[in-house]
């Protein structure tokens, strides 16, 4: 008897965002589409391209990790088997679809932090907006550091307070 093997791998972009449902037994099934490109030169060598939509089902805790990771635009690595499935709508019309049950799932964009793309740079000193006085404050500062004492036992000392400090906490 000769092996089969039924396997099928995408890699694409979800065209929406994942459906989340529970079976009566309370299994969970996500359901989602992926879009995978082509492209190709014809023989008058015009650049086609070409999109095929695929539906994707993931069952139990990887359905949960589906609905809970993935979205719109998400670009995604499937893995899993192709199924045919057979079913009579409720017109009485006996329906067919094509569809790919994943056995793994790997997200495949960055992780984004709803942050833009750009490094944050220090301003010079013509775009800082400083008061006329802060050269003399920050003197002032100075002078007052100079003044404090420099044994910081002493300083601790004479800045005992009721609240609790790190040695006061039992572990």
């Amino acid at each position: 008897m000769a092996r089969s093997l039924n396997k099928a791998q995408l890699i694409g972009n979800l065209t929406r965002d994942p459906e989340l449902r529970y079976t009566p037994q309370g299994t969970a099934v996500c359901t989602f589409t992926v879009a995978t490109n082509r492209q190709w030169k014809t023989d008058s060598g015009d650049l086609r391209d070409e999109a095929d939509f695929h539906r994707v089902v993931a069952w139990d805790k990887l359905a949960e990790i589906c609905s809970q990771m993935l979205s719109k635009g998400k670009k995604v690595f499937v893995e899993g088997r192709i199924q045919n499935r057979q079913w009579a709508g409720q017109d009485g019309v006996k329906r067919t679809t094509t569809e790919i049950v994943i056995s793994d799932m790997l997200l495949l964009d960055r992780a984004r932090d709803d942050s833009p793309d750009y490094q944050v740079t220090e301003p010079s000193e013509e775009e800082i907006d400083l008061p006329e006085d802060f050269e003399s404050n920050l003197e002032d500062e100075d002078k007052k550091k100079e003044e404090e004492p420099k044994d910081t036992e002493t300083k601790k000392n004479s800045e005992k307070s009721d609240e609790p400090g790190e040695e006061d906490i039992p572990f």
